[in-house]
């Protein structure tokens, strides 16, 4: 979470470009009848939590085309799975004693709360803004909102109130910059490095894939 302040400010400066942008195009540009269904595609990645192990990461992308000018809207669909690292397990193991010894002064325990994990899977909506060097290049930077529904599981901790505090529904933030090489008309080669960030989790992710569009990619729209 210390990275947070520094994941906001590049957000607020993204959510500033449209702005910026304005000045120089017409507001009807920017219309949401201008969206519509254009692609889908799947990228695996890896993402590198500070609270669980590295992990990889599944995403289902969809393509809804340009808001306005050089500004597209990509939903995502995100899964990943992965261990909490030893020393946040032996942290919580620490404070379930604390609790024992507090309501029980004489008490000694000792929790052993063995392997947990946490699932998540994540709902994204992504605004990117997109430069083309070349007919085959494309580059891309921006931000989004995600809803993470995120799962607490082991064997130590099943039906019990550790697994309905790990269990929850939380809000987050990121920002990503990537490229996309139109390898055909039909399809795009995509890689991404994302940064988010949630209330008590943060992790960066580098992603690669490939999108399926409905129609010719050669140029983003409104260009």
């Amino acid at each position: 979470m210390r990275n947070c302040p520094v994941v906001l400010g590049l957000m607020a400066g993204l959510a500033l470009l449209p702005v910026d942008e304005a000045l120089g195009q017409d507001l009807a540009d920017y219309d949401y009848e201008n969206l519509s269904f254009r692609g889908i595609g799947l990228e695996a990645g890896i993402a590198f939590p500070s609270r669980v192990a590295t992990t990889p990461t599944i995403n289902l992308r969809f393509d809804l085309g340009f808001l306005g000018p050089g500004f597209r809207l990509a939903p995502t669909i995100s899964y990943w799975r992965s261990d909490f690292k030893t020393e946040e397990v032996a942290e919580l193991e620490d404070r379930l004693e604390n609790l024992v010894v507090d309501a029980d002064p004489g008490a000694t325990p000792t929790v052993n709360l063995g392997v947990l994990r946490w699932s998540d899977l994540v709902l994204t909506l992504d605004g990117q803004y997109v430069w083309s060097g070349s007919p085959e290049l494309e580059v891309f930077l921006g931000s989004g909102f995600s809803a993470h529904l995120m799962n607490g599981s082991g064997a130590a901790i099943r039906d019990t109130f550790v697994e309905d505090l790990l269990d929850r529904v939380t809000l987050g933030v990121n920002a990503h910059v990537g490229v996309a090489l139109v390898a055909s008309p039909e399809f795009q080669l995509t890689g991404q490095l994302r940064y988010e960030v949630l209330d008590d989790l943060s992790y960066p992710e580098i992603r690669f894939g490939a999108v399926y569009s409905l129609v010719s990619r050669g140029q983003p729209d409104g260009e």
